[in-house]
């Protein structure tokens, strides 16, 4: 191992120290929604917002780069070139 590699494991585990607790928190508040909502009453498993939830899950999952932007896509519209249209009002 070069000691550029150490310097990246370093800084890897300095961040990780510092970011484990909110990293716990909020998978915590994540599975705890999930929770209460698989004790509701119905079901939501033909929403397309819990397969973008489960699809964003597999994303954290997977050892993968990018895992931010990966999840912003799931979640995010495809452009669309009428969007000024649409939104705004005819003057």
């Amino acid at each position: 191992m070069s000691r550029h590699d150490d310097t990246i494991a370093a800084d890897a585990v300095e961040v990780f120290n510092q970011e484990f607790l909110t990293i716990r928190a909020k998978l915590l508040e994540v599975a705890a929604a999930l929770d209460r909502i698989g004790r509701g009453a119905g079901t939501v498993e033909d929403d397309p917002r819990m397969a973008n939830i489960q699809r964003a899950i597999g994303v954290l999952a997977a050892e993968q780069p990018e895992r931010a932007e990966q999840i912003q896509l799931i979640f995010s519209r495809e452009y669309d070139d009428q969007w000024q249209e649409k939104l705004l009002p005819a003057k």
